[in-house]
């Protein structure tokens, strides 16, 4: 089965009713096997097996249910005619039919007083009264068409949005006026027409929210560089980024950004990377290293060989990645969805009861049509869509500006309730590049101690464990080559070390005491070395050949500088912070004393460290685990919330809710700020917008909001939930 995930903008959705509508239709056909609609962003993320339905398919169930598709559109459906683009441009503009609205609904109002006053009659005509006619009928059926068009849409289907609702009222009122204008009633032309009003200016101010939201996403979306110098033949080039391939040759002057993900093959320069990772200091680049589309070369000269291109560059998953997260949905989401489906058919039973006690018992038709056209405004479920969605929207994109990716709006929940910090060491707490300290010899294996390094060369060659990496590093320092001596049928015990057989046929071990006392070459000499004072702060990696052990590799890492201050801050948020490591307890211990933390779990397999986490939650705790992203991935899945430290190159591979682009722990204690701020203003949003349905609509049923109140409430509603997200970005 192959799966492929899309995200594509839809047209035409006004509340959370319509994503819901969209989500069942998309739900319902084959080969679908998730999907996800954003209300505040408009946007749907769509997980397909394309053996069984095409991307066009997909697209076209959006269509068929009544709604269009933003950016590029399947041909068919696209708009050819001259009259219905510029139609479109004029009407479909929310800005343009809200500037309209109020001017044709002005002389309706000013009408009212006019009238009352003076009263313009002409051969017998009322001209304030058709006045009034013509221009209702252009607001409510040409300014508002969208809103009856949708809910004939929705009545088809047997479903209802705020649409049916707006629509609905307006109806009602309009031709309501019309009956009563033949049977000498008051007419009530300006609801109609000022409820198309108030909610199109709602709609207006809405959607100027929105964009403020979305503006960290736009200015991912613009980092990247349009043009690139590329080297043919020795001789530069300029062509469109679109035209590079991997392999090719760029030059990067500097002032100038790098085109696209690549390796430095000549110069040296220093790259602000702070628009990826966060981090305001300059990296130097030289001959060799990974630099990243879209950062910006300061000082040198650089020659960079393309080796990403399209969606494999770094910027592109990360915007993919921050993208996913705006248009997925936290469990506050799904039950505000879930609450959306049943409220406006709710809504509409209560208008219908309203009109009743009012007709029959009050014996008011008049007030019992108005005071239901309040409640069928009143009640949209609106500020319910945006409520979540908006506050992702605005914590993710604050999260990508810093350095902090937030893979999915779930990550913002699992916040609320942590109490305890659980740190890996190696290449977390540690710089996770540790270095050989000191070469310890076997005296009792003297003759055969020459082959000490070389042996543990060639087996740490094949190994990307950060101890491995020391030993290849101290070797090369030593102008060490492997001597003909070549390690062969090499296996990896995780945990414990690496194994092999070198061109003597020897069986040959570098590792922990584990994998030596497993193999039975137990030696008191390993004891004592474990022992030593001088050896508790770093890792022993003990090399044994042909039963033998030679000797060992004393290695230490150092502590992160920032580490420190990150934990007194973890403890200052009252929060428990622990650490958890493969090395031995001594070596742990000495790093945990140092932070000041009281928690410590050493000598643990990567499994066990997963079982160590479980008993914490059955503690009690709400764990957060932050670890390296690849060897802890079990951990990260446990935990409460998984953070991991990582490159931007990584970036797809990383098993935690939350990734870090910069290997800096200040950046653990700002996610959890982020989270916590924007959870904050998910459960202010749904407060509101629950308790501003809770009270509105008893009071529009009770006779105190007139339909032209309950039209700007409820747009004002809508608008203040999205200024509230916006204080996450502060």
């Amino acid at each position: 089965m192959s799966t492929k995930k899309i995200i594509f903008e839809i047209t035409g959705m006004t509340c959370a009713s319509c994503s819901a509508s969209n989500e069942r239709a998309l739900s319902r056909a084959p080969g679908i096997k998730k999907a996800s609609i954003n209300f505040a962003t408009k946007k749907a993320l769509v997980e397909f097996d394309n053996k069984l339905i095409s991307e066009n398919d997909v697209k076209k169930i959006i269509l068929s249910n009544g709604y269009g598709l933003g950016g590029k559109r399947i041909r068919k459906y696209q708009i050819i005619n001259k009259y219905a683009q510029y139609k479109n441009e004029l009407f479909g503009n929310v800005k343009v039919r809200f500037i309209l609205s109020v001017i044709f609904s002005f002389p309706i109002l000013l009408g009212m007083v006019w009238k009352f006053k003076f009263g313009v009659m002409f051969l017998g005509i009322d001209l304030i009264m058709w006045t009034h006619i013509a221009l209702a009928t252009i607001v409510v059926f040409i300014f508002g068409w969208p809103f009856h068009r949708m809910a004939f849409l929705q009545a088809k289907k047997g479903e209802a949005n705020m649409d049916s609702l707006i629509s609905m009222g307006t109806l009602v009122a309009f031709f309501f006026s019309i009956w009563a204008i033949f049977h000498g009633q008051k007419e009530y032309f300006e609801t109609a027409a000022v409820i198309i009003m108030f909610i199109l200016l709602g709609k207006y101010l809405e959607d100027i929210s929105v964009q403020k939201t979305g503006e960290a996403m736009r200015r991912l979306m613009e980092l990247g560089a349009k043009r690139a110098r590329i080297l043919v033949s020795g001789e530069e080039k300029e062509v469109e980024i679109s035209e590079l391939k991997i392999g090719d040759v760029v030059v990067v002057r500097p002032g100038e950004k790098i085109p696209l993900d690549g390796f430095v093959v000549d110069g040296r320069s220093a790259v602000d990377e702070s628009m990826l990772t966060g981090e305001s200091l300059l990296v130097e680049k030289k001959v060799g290293d990974y630099v990243f589309g879209a950062m910006l070369n300061e000082d040198g000269i650089l020659k960079v060989r393309v080796s990403q291109t399209g969606e494999g560059t770094a910027l592109a998953q990360i915007i993919r990645t921050v993208e996913e997260a705006q248009n997925s949905k936290s469990p506050f989401q799904k039950l505000a969805d879930k609450t959306s489906r049943i409220f406006v058919p709710t809504v509409l039973i209560l208008a219908f009861l309203t009109f009743l006690g009012w007709s029959l018992i009050a014996h008011e038709m008049m007030r019992a049509i108005i005071y239901a056209v309040s409640v069928l405004v009143i009640a949209c479920p609106c500020a319910l869509g945006l409520a979540t969605p908006t506050a992702i929207m605005v914590g993710a994109g604050r999260g990508a500006k810093q350095g902090i990716l937030f893979k999915s709006g779930e990550s913002f929940e699992r916040i609320k309730d942590i109490s305890m910090v659980i740190f890996d060491k190696t290449g977390t707490l540690t710089k996770g590049k540790p270095a050989v300290k000191e070469v310890l010899m076997n005296p009792k294996a003297k003759e055969a101690s020459t082959d000490l390094l070389s042996l543990a060369y060639g087996l740490a060659l094949n190994s990307e464990h950060p101890y491995s990496k020391a030993i290849v590093a101290y070797a090369n320092t030593m102008n060490l080559v492997a001597n003909g001596n070549v390690i062969e049928n090499i296996k990896e015990d995780k945990g414990r070390g690496l194994s092999g057989v070198d061109s003597q046929n020897r069986v040959v071990y570098l590792g922990n005491a584990k994998i030596i006392t497993e193999n039975k070459l137990s030696s008191s000499w390993i004891a004592d070395m474990e022992e030593a004072p001088n050896n508790q702060a770093g890792a022993l990696l003990f090399v044994a050949c042909d039963g033998i052990v030679l000797g060992a590799f004393l290695i230490e890492d150092e502590i992160r500088d920032e580490a420190k201050d990150v934990v007194a801050t973890l403890r200052r948020m009252h929060l428990k912070v622990g650490i958890i490591s493969g090395d031995r307890m001594v070596v742990a211990r000495a790093v945990a004393e140092n932070l000041g933390i009281n928690n410590i779990i050493a000598e643990v397999m990567p499994h066990e460290k997963l079982e160590a986490i479980k008993k914490f939650q059955i503690q009690g705790e709400r764990v957060v685990f932050v670890g390296d992203g690849i060897n802890d991935a079990p951990s990260l899945i446990q935990a409460d919330l998984g953070i991991a430290m990582g490159s931007a190159m990584d970036i797809a591979k990383e098993a935690g809710q939350i990734v870090m682009l910069e290997n800096n722990l200040n950046k653990v204690v700002e996610a959890i700020l982020i989270s916590r701020k924007t959870f904050r203003a998910i459960r202010q949003n749904l407060f509101w917008a629950f308790s501003y349905n809770i009270i509105a609509i008893p009071l529009a049923m009770l006779g105190f909001l007139t339909p032209a109140i309950a039209a700007a409430a409820m747009s004002f509603s809508s608008v203040s939930v999205v200024l509230n997200s916006l204080r996450v970005s502060k």
